[in-house]
């Protein structure tokens, strides 16, 4: 703590350059320990000052500090830290640096000349990914100058920064920020063609981070069964972009075929499915979520959903995609006489049943 505290002397945004440089590498060499995270955590006045080393005019030093933001807020109890100091931040329009760390990487996320930009996209998803943080942070994205069209606009531009940052790592902060009703609703608002300008993410082959943090995206918003119609109607077409990724090779009878979705009939020899298990147990979670009205199950049935599943079952070597998709298949398969729900969320399902289904669950993935 003694050693921390000399640092902290020479962390000051004016200390002489080569200085600060070498201070800064000990605080990041001590983020790469667990043991020294939770010193750091001791030292809020280093977070402070890393916040405000990452708006420095040497690059090298703006580079250092967000890395070691980085190592902290990907720790849960730093997130909330960093969080917290952002919230205390009231910076006077005379002041030249902030506290507010949230504010700091919004500004690099959207200045087209950063080279923090991609270090930022990072830091807001770490800080998003535990639940009980989002609501705050979306509070202090909605307090900085730039709205959340802008940051659409700029995530899904072609090449928005000219420095090459690539800003793949909206997609995770997209994906956590959407476990939140408010940015769904952003996200799912009918006149605003957000969830449209996301769908071909879904099958996007450079980066796995985007194409995950995008699916993540789709997830969540169908969790709200209030927008499955229009999900799955012709102006989002959500069950095609769902499908896609989990759709092989394989060659269909005419009939079968017939009755596939346009942009999943006659796929090419090459189309390979989704590499990763994770992304496939998101795109079945997606679907599995779509089928709690009856109205949904009967879109799903009627686009042939259930042929889809079926060559990717018979292909899976993983056993929990398996069991993701046998959940949506054992829903496809059913009568709606056998269901005799239209909302099956409306089951009641007793404690003791869910603790069973889980270790069935357990035991099938463990075997």
């Amino acid at each position: 703590m003694e050693l921390l505290k000399e640092v902290s002397d020479f962390l000051n945004i004016n200390t002489r350059l080569d200085l600060k440089a070498v201070a800064l590498q000990n605080v990041l060499n001590i983020t790469g320990s667990k043991e020294g995270l939770q010193l750091l955590l001791g030292c809020l006045d280093i977070l402070k000052q890393l916040v405000i080393l990452m708006q420095d005019e040497s690059t090298a030093i703006a580079k250092d500090a967000a890395l070691s933001a980085i190592n902290i807020s990907a720790d849960e109890a730093g997130a909330n830290a960093f969080i917290t100091i952002s919230e205390s931040s009231q910076q006077d329009k005379e002041e030249k640096y902030t506290h507010n760390l949230i504010q700091v990487c919004m500004s690099s996320i959207m200045d087209k000349n950063s080279l923090l930009a991609d270090p930022c996209c990072m830091i807001l998803s770490n800080v998003t990914r535990p639940k009980y943080l989002v609501d705050r942070v979306i509070t202090l994205i909605e307090k900085t100058n730039y709205s959340w069209d802008s940051v659409m606009a700029a995530f899904t531009a072609k090449k928005y920064n000219l420095k090459g940052a690539n800003l793949h790592y909206l997609g995770p902060v997209f994906s956590n920020l959407t476990q939140s009703p408010s940015v769904r609703k952003y996200v799912m608002d009918k006149t605003s063609y957000v969830i449209q300008r996301l769908l071909p993410f879904t099958e996007y082959s450079d980066s796995i981070v985007r194409r995950g943090g995008i699916i993540g995206t789709l997830k969540n918003c169908c969790f709200d069964v209030e927008h499955h119609e229009w999900l799955l109607s012709k102006d989002v077409n959500i069950l095609v972009y769902l499908l896609l990724p989990l759709a092989g090779p394989e060659e269909f009878d005419e009939e079968e075929n017939d009755k596939l979705p346009l942009h999943l009939q006659y796929l090419p020899s090459t189309k390979e499915r989704e590499p990763d298990p994770d992304i496939r147990i998101m795109l079945l979670e997606a679907l599995e979520q779509l089928c709690a009205t009856k109205k949904g199950r009967e879109i799903l049935r009627d686009n042939n959903t259930y042929v889809i599943l079926r060559e990717l079952h018979k292909s899976e070597k993983c056993k929990e995609v398996l069991l993701a998709c046998e959940n949506v298949v054992d829903i496809l398969i059913r009568t709606e006489e056998e269901i005799g729900l239209d909302n099956i969320k409306d089951v009641d399902v007793p404690v003791e049943y869910k603790e069973k289904f889980e270790k069935m669950d357990e035991e099938f993935i463990n075997t």
